[in-house]
């Protein structure tokens, strides 16, 4: 009865109750195996506070040069801020209190800390086979756990609490930014649920079109919408359910008011499915459409790889793209804008008047040849087609300008190279004077005029000068100046 009373006792205190009974014929390697097994790291500890032995739980802590703590006081071996524990539970060990575990942190080789829990036991030098008997001092044990897979544990939670600090923060400035816009936009907006089409929410412009009456249990569209419109409405939930996608619908309202157009869309809350709906009136929309159409235009206009330019009626410059700026050399717009197009064509005062007077009596021309000159000297050539636009609120001119000197079968002329045909000829007409034309066609007949005649004559300079009614002296002086023939050692008599 007693021994059952004390077993009792002594597991109320979280002690072995018969611990003289089983564990007294132990030798001291199967106790150092127990103790070393009992914790990830145990400490021999003398009265001075002195690591006398180290035993590691973790082949970890071994390969890392914790052994190295042996011969130095324990106070040593932990950081700054862990010292004043140590101290701690050594004072409390040595006035008979009981153990208590303390978190300590121990400097490491790599500057980092070792975060270890420990717990110290008095061993009575006269119970324990490994008492420093030299001295007489008694010895203690400290039994330490690792505590870096709880740390490493503590630091992931605190990293998921900070990411869903970071989530939670988002959505509440998303919402917020959905109740503002939801709120302050002109259009009529509802929020259905798609599984009851029971209204959940309305913006102050659903409540404008619909009126106060929605707020209350039970309101359905049916109340403002014509039979027809409100069956249509039906028939765009259904198909919205089945295909997930819904083309605008035309509703028409029961008291007369003007058509409006509706859109609705679907989306997914809390496992829940929702149907948006946008009332926007018919008249915006094309305002819409159009204005977007427009802004396109003009986007691929300001981007053509053609130059594209807009003047008044006479010919001033009110707008241009980014393709005419680099045939004129010029660096932005503003330096083009209330000049006279005039300025960069080839021939000043001509080629515009030319293209103003036909616009002004065809509306269209096509294909107008003539050069660009750019501000730093460069020459191109270019095919002008231009129109005119006399209806709206300002009439203009506009002008596509080509650059043709980069086409393909288009072979550059030297300078002073002659046409030779008809055709070529004719593209000379608006780019070079009339009388320079005369006088190089004249030049080109008399070169054919005077190879044929050498030709017919084996090249006797004699001969082809009385064939061509020339005397020699005349002769010699026209293949000088069109470089025909050697004439060295030549008589001009």
């Amino acid at each position: 009865m007693n021994r059952l009373m004390q077993n009792a006792e002594s597991h109320t205190t979280g002690r072995f109750a018969q611990a003289t009974r089983f564990l007294s014929e132990l030798d001291a390697e199967t106790t150092a195996s127990l103790i070393s097994a009992a914790a990830d790291l145990v400490l021999v500890i003398d009265e001075g506070g002195v690591i006398r032995d180290a035993a590691f739980g973790s082949e970890e802590l071994l390969s890392q040069g914790y052994p190295q703590w042996v011969g130095k006081t324990w106070a040593q071996t932990v950081t700054k801020d862990s010292r004043p524990k140590v101290d701690a539970m050594l004072r409390d060990l040595g006035n008979g209190k009981g153990a208590r575990w303390r978190h300590l942190n121990h400097a490491t080789q790599d500057g980092s800390e070792l975060p270890l829990s420990f717990s110290v036991v008095a061993v009575p030098p006269a119970n324990s086979p490994s008492a420093d008997k030299a001295s007489g001092r008694p010895l203690a044990l400290a039994f330490g756990r690792d505590l870096r897979p709880q740390a490493a544990l503590q630091q992931k939670l605190v990293a998921a609490q900070a990411a869903m600090e970071r989530d939670f923060w988002r959505l509440r400035h998303a919402e917020s930014r959905y109740r503002l816009l939801f709120q302050v936009t002109s259009e009529a907006l509802l929020i259905m649920d798609a599984s009851t089409e029971k209204l959940e929410e309305g913006n102050p412009a659903a409540h404008s079109l619909f009126g106060e009456n929605m707020v209350r249990t039970g309101w359905s569209m049916a109340e403002s919408l014509t039979p027809a419109s409100y069956a249509s409405v039906r028939q765009l939930f259904s198909g919205l359910r089945s295909s997930g996608r819904a083309n605008p619908l035309k509703v028409h309202f029961s008291d007369g008011r003007p058509n409006m157009t509706l859109s609705v869309s679907m989306f997914r809350q809390e496992e829940t499915s929702h149907f948006l709906l946008r009332f926007t009136h018919m008249e915006s929309n094309v305002v819409n459409a159009a204005g977007n159409s427009r802004q396109l235009l003009a986007d691929v206009m300001e981007s053509a790889p053609d130059a594209f330019v807009v003047t008044d009626m006479a010919g001033t410059i009110l707008t241009a793209n980014r393709a005419f700026l680099q045939l004129a050399q010029v660096s932005n717009e503003a330096l083009v804008c209330g000049e006279s197009l005039e300025r960069w064509l080839g021939r000043a005062g001509v080629d515009l008047s030319v293209l103003i007077s036909n616009l002004r009596q065809r509306d269209v021309v096509r294909l107008f040849a003539t050069r660009m000159k750019g501000d730093y000297g460069s020459v191109a050539d270019v095919e002008i087609s231009a129109v005119a636009v006399t209806s709206g609120e300002q009439k203009c001119l506009g002008f596509t300008i080509r650059e043709i000197g980069l086409r393909l079968g288009n072979e550059t002329k030297p300078s002073k190279e002659l046409p030779r045909s008809t055709d070529e000829m004719t593209e000379l007409v608006g780019r070079v004077p009339l009388k320079d034309i005369v006088r190089e066609t004249t030049d080109l007949i008399e070169q054919l005029c005077i190879q044929a005649a050498l030709n017919l004559t084996g090249d006797n300079r004699a001969s082809a000068a009385e064939m061509l009614g020339l005397s020699r002296q005349s002769l010699y002086v026209k293949l000088r100046r069109f470089g025909m023939g050697d004439l060295a050692g030549e008589s001009e008599d």
